[in-house]
């Protein structure tokens, strides 16, 4: 089996850990034998900087891809960004992918206001700003999008990953939304709960051209349905202040034993996910450190440890 698993950092201010704890359990993750490591991106309780983060974690790491799950590209200047992310990819080797996204309504409108980037447009700015770095990415020296136009650009150094490293959308599964991932990005990243509807709209995003089909999958290990249940109640209060019932309805949240969880994950891969980052549903980092190897044991993979 080809698909990669990896582990979402936490990074927001719910999680109770220091900065450095969340470098530690980046490069723990990687010795015990997992693909990626994923940090997430927002002005709402801004988090550790996603790209900082990165950036130290290419140091104390060799083999695992480094991305974000997801970056709202918008609030970031477009052109300091791109010059950031090629610096990234250059310093870790070619190890970069960037999932980003446009907001979520009903929460991310303060952030774009913090930004002072107008809210109705976000897509058409995503896009154009994924169009700015990719262009930029192969050498050129002026863009003209539908909101960004730039008559001239600075000269970028090529990054490691020939044309830039890849992008993908972290969105829904609306048409507008498949259709814009079959045109213009590398990739999908969905959290859809109803594993039918992932078939689907990854079905419709490869119509015309092959993407990454990834899954951003909240998980907790444990057998006894009750306590696992406390859990997810817990992350749901702690991360977003709503009950766990809203969020269940929204994302894919896969629990119980190690087993359940790994037949619940192959679910999806057998829909056509090749890349599934994993959170793991705590903020306490005595919890995310006990989960981790829970985590590895449960992914429908051998999993061989780094020596």
């Amino acid at each position: 089996m080809n698909t990669k698993f990896g582990l979402v950092l936490p990074t927001y201010q719910s999680f109770t850990g220091s900065p450095r704890q969340i470098v530690e359990l980046g490069a723990e993750a990687e010795r015990l034998g997992l693909d990626s490591l994923w940090v997430g991106d927002t002005l709402a309780k801004a988090p550790i900087d996603a790209l900082t983060l990165l950036a130290t974690l290419a140091g104390v790491t060799e083999r695992v891809t480094l991305g974000t799950a997801a970056m709202l590209a918008a609030l970031r200047d477009p052109v300091l960004t791109a010059n950031a992310i090629t610096s990234l990819d250059l310093l870790s080797g070619g190890r970069v992918t960037l999932a980003v996204g446009g907001g979520f309504p009903g929460r991310s409108e303060p952030e774009f206001a913090f930004a002072g980037v107008p809210w109705r447009a976000r897509n058409a700015r995503l896009d154009d700003i994924v169009a700015l770095w990719k262009e930029i990415w192969r050498g050129a020296r002026s863009f003209h999008g539908r909101v960004l136009r730039y008559d001239t650009l600075p000269e970028f150094m090529a990054p490691h990953q020939d044309g830039g490293p890849p992008i993908w959308l972290a969105a829904g599964f609306t048409p507008p939304v498949l259709d814009r991932v079959g045109r213009l990005y590398d990739g999908w990243l969905p959290y859809p709960p109803d594993v039918a509807d992932y078939a689907r709209g990854l079905a419709v995003a490869r119509k015309d051209r092959p993407i990454t089909g990834a899954l951003f999958a909240t998980v907790y290990v444990e057998e006894d349905p009750e306590l696992a249940r406390r859990a997810l109640e817990d992350f749901a209060a702690r991360n977003y202040g709503v009950p766990l019932e809203f969020i269940q309805g929204l994302q894919v949240l896969i629990t119980g034993s190690r087993e359940q969880v790994a037949a619940r994950m192959r679910e999806f891969v057998d829909a056509g996910a090749t890349h599934i980052p994993i959170r793991i549903a705590s903020a306490d980092p005595d919890v995310q450190a006990a989960q981790l190897p829970l985590v590895i044991e449960a992914v429908p993979r051998t999993v061989v440890p780094a020596p």
